[in-house]
């Protein structure tokens, strides 16, 4: 079993066709909402390494999970069921956008690291692996209906985080706009400090609720690493809860 261990819980991955990486870590440690959310709604748990993440910052929250594909769902599962929150951590097989048409709760925090990459925009498409296809394109959830899910979904006062490549940010914003999302916090990940910028982790609140002081959106960076395997101090504080070695 591929079994990765972190400080206070442990995730099995090996039927997960996206395996734990830097994206959906540096998500669960960044995220950050206004005030400490009782429900939370992680969109397209794969693992379940975000939601654990949430668990084990906020000792008092339910967290619900989504996750589409058949084998990530069980997967997930069992992590919550073997993770010290299973009370408080709960899985559902549904894509978000059944969730959204047949659920009437509201959210006071909702994450996603969704599928970014455009699968029609890429001429090898033929030779991807199904399974990973679904976790990593974005023809399931376009952006569109994530944030649409987003606006039916979220608290009035309540926090939307993601992460997304920097290339889309411009229209992500477009979509977040025409739904009444104002972009509160943002920060742009880079690997080094000779790469580009390729992330972009990005904070929302509904426009009515954002108060004078959070009107411009706070923005600063983020560099991963000085060499390879070296990490940056900031790097280091922001997961240093999480990982074994940091």
């Amino acid at each position: 079993m591929s079994l990765f261990k972190f400080k206070e819980f442990c995730v099995a991955q090996d039927r997960c066709a996206q395996k734990i990486g830097t994206d959906g870590v540096l998500l669960g440690a960044w995220t950050d909402p206004i005030k400490t959310p009782e429900n939370i709604l992680d969109v397209g748990t794969g693992t379940g390494v975000i939601s654990l993440m949430l668990a084990q910052r906020y000792h008092l929250s339910h967290i619900e999970a989504l996750e589409i594909d058949d084998n990530a769902f069980e997967q997930a599962s069992e992590n919550f069921e073997n993770s010290p929150w299973g009370d408080r951590l709960f899985c559902y097989h549904s894509s978000f956008q059944e969730f959204y048409e047949e659920v009437d709760d509201r959210f006071d925090l909702i994450v996603s690291n969704p599928p970014f990459y455009n699968a029609s925009s890429l001429k090898n498409e033929a030779i991807i692996e199904d399974k990973r296809r679904q976790a990593r394109f974005d023809d399931a959830l376009p952006f569109e209906e994530l944030v649409y899910g987003v606006y039916r979904l979220l608290s009035i006062d309540g926090t939307f985080s993601c992460i997304i490549p920097k290339e889309r940010e411009k229209r992500f914003l477009e979509i977040t706009s025409h739904f009444q999302l104002e972009p509160v916090r943002t920060t742009y990940v880079k690997g080094n400090d000779n790469s580009p910028v390729k992330r972009c982790l990005m904070e929302f609140r509904f426009r009515e609720s954002v108060t004078e002081t959070d009107t411009t959106n706070k923005s600063d960076n983020l560099t991963i690493e000085i060499a390879r395997h070296k990490y940056t101090d900031a790097y280091k504080k922001l997961t240093k809860d999480f990982y074994l070695n940091m």
